[in-house]
């Protein structure tokens, strides 16, 4: 069974440029802070308000603007210009290393390697 938190894609990660595809922020881009589940939470996308009690971590209380996570369905990662990108798998046969890759003026650039866990036994 998965647990809440785990992420369910491999393409995002945090720290990775995302472009919003859809919903009221489309077309803008930001830099993913948190992954829970099947949302993100993208840094400048999605802020909301929310009126806070006084508290420790708040002393004057108030009202704090706070990033909510979005659908990893409504992102897709692009480049540092705001292209989106089109990663694909590629396993090489030489050391079953799985690779994401996007295509670039007729070459497989590599995005990103995606580690593998070793079976125990």
């Amino acid at each position: 069974m998965m647990n809440k938190f785990e992420n369910k894609t491999k393409k995002i990660k945090k720290g990775d440029k995302v472009l919003a595809i859809t919903g009221n922020h489309r077309g803008q881009t930001g830099t993913v802070l948190a992954i829970h589940g099947s949302g993100a939470v993208v840094q400048g996308l999605n802020v909301k308000k929310k009126h806070v009690k006084k508290s420790q971590n708040t002393p004057n209380g108030g009202i704090v603007e706070m990033e909510r996570p979005i659908n990893i369905s409504n992102l897709v990662v692009c480049n540092e210009s705001g292209q989106p990108l089109k990663l694909k798998m590629h396993v090489t046969d030489k050391h079953k290393k799985k690779n994401l890759v996007y295509h670039e003026h007729g070459k497989d650039v590599i995005y990103r390697t995606i580690r593998t866990h070793k079976a125990v036994g």
